[in-house]
């Protein structure tokens, strides 16, 4: 058992306490985007209702308790994640774009050019492919891929092998959204260090499950968003060593980035508002904040607990069904769950359990390139949060059965 209660929990979720067909909902999608409670919603209105204003140009009352509130919920998320300074703190509108924005300052810096390297893993994402493979284009580098063992996890005796001094960036995800493999980023992150390589860490999937240290794991970029974390959609961030992104040009111009402008120079401004350009999603930040806080509020630590428990029965009860094949069994893994049943389409499959109340994520999950090193088109993902049951589980299991023999 784990040291919360998922049951009073869920009171803070009012989407939860709702019916799918007839059927209770169970909500096994965290993974894409988890809920959020009602101190994240109350967060957002107490913004529009009393403070609404844009930030940082203005002397009025709105717009200075406006700013007070952006800059301590910056304040919030660097100390939960431990950065050096605040500033080291930027905000995007999420995981995706705090790729982009590296990737896309990296082109324009110089740092990255023909001849060099940019090592990825078998296991990313969509977002942690496509701005690499279009820097590759800009630049002349060339990307490589780190392979993948049969369950899920890094071959880094491959990894160590392509180390050398023309890799000048490591992009590697924390846990692996499609298996819920946790990757060894701090030995990763080592080893590319004795080469002086840069690394960008994608903890989209790694910052709803347990606490990150971005000093201890010294990472040069870790990105995540807040949709992951019960906060909203739209926003996220990227941390950044602050010399580095000092050393880095900005990338979108306008708004809050500048400090002078005329028609013949402009001067950009400090950190972090150097890459915040144009109004922010005040709210947004204030929100995610807001969800930091609850999350600390059960214990980071509670929560891991918790939803290892539930991956860990979730596993057990799925080897019992004849035709599963499980996908992503490594020893160390998040709070997800990825499978096929022989003979039966993951998509037939993922539409029946949704007649039944279950949402589940069905598909290649933004992972073709892994899927197709396992020669399949997609599988079923189940994925939790702290406030998911036991009796959910049961009841997941119960009505996978029923699909399977509706389907066989």
């Amino acid at each position: 058992m784990s040291g919360i209660d998922p049951h009073i929990i869920r009171k803070d979720f009012p989407i939860l306490d709702q019916t799918i067909n007839g059927k209770p909902l169970i909500y096994f999608d965290n993974a894409a985007t988890s809920q959020s409670p009602r101190q994240v919603m109350e967060a957002s209105t107490h913004y529009y209702s009393h403070i609404n204003s844009n930030i940082h140009r203005a002397a009025h009352k709105l717009a200075r308790e406006a700013t007070a509130a952006h800059e301590a919920a910056r304040e919030t998320i660097a100390t939960h994640l431990n950065c050096a300074h605040a500033d080291e703190l930027i905000f995007t509108s999420g995981t995706t774009d705090s790729i982009n924005l590296v990737s896309n300052t990296l082109a324009l810096s110089g740092k990255i050019s023909a001849g060099d390297k940019i090592i990825i893993s078998a296991l990313e994402h969509h977002a942690n492919i496509v701005p690499w493979q279009m820097l590759c284009q800009r630049t002349g580098a060339s990307l490589e891929i780190i392979p993948i063992h049969e369950d899920g996890t890094f071959d880094m005796d491959a990894y160590e092998g392509m180390l050398d001094e023309s890799v000048k960036l490591v992009s590697i995800s924390h846990v692996s959204n499609a298996l819920g493999t946790i990757n060894p980023v701090s030995t990763i992150i080592s080893m590319a260090k004795q080469h002086d390589a840069l690394v960008l860490v994608d903890g989209a999937q790694a910052a709803p499950h347990f606490k990150i240290d971005v000093q201890e794991l010294n990472c040069d970029f870790y990105v995540f968003s807040g949709h992951k974390i019960y906060g909203p959609t739209g926003i996220g961030i990227l941390y950044g060593k602050e010399q580095i992104l000092n050393e880095l040009p900005p990338w979108r111009g306008g708004g809050e980035m500048i400090k002078e402008v005329t028609f013949e120079h402009t001067t950009y401004n400090d950190l972090p508002f150097k890459y915040e350009a144009g109004t922010p999603d005040i709210e947004g930040a204030i929100a995610m904040a807001a969800a930091i806080d609850y999350m600390n509020a059960i214990g980071m630590e509670k929560i891991a607990a918790h939803e290892s428990y539930l991956e860990q029965k979730t596993t057990a009860a799925l080897k019992e069904i004849n035709g599963i094949k499980l996908y992503g069994t490594a020893p160390q893994k998040a709070a997800v769950v990825s499978f096929r049943i022989e003979g039966i389409h993951h998509y037939d499959l993922g539409t029946l359990l949704d007649q039944m109340g279950v949402a589940v994520r069905t598909g290649h999950h933004c992972c073709q390139p892994l899927m197709a090193r396992y020669g399949i088109t997609g599988t079923v993902r189940a994925s939790f949060a702290a406030y998911n049951t036991e009796q959910e589980v049961d009841a997941f299991i119960e009505a996978l059965h029923k699909a399977t023999r509706m389907l066989s």
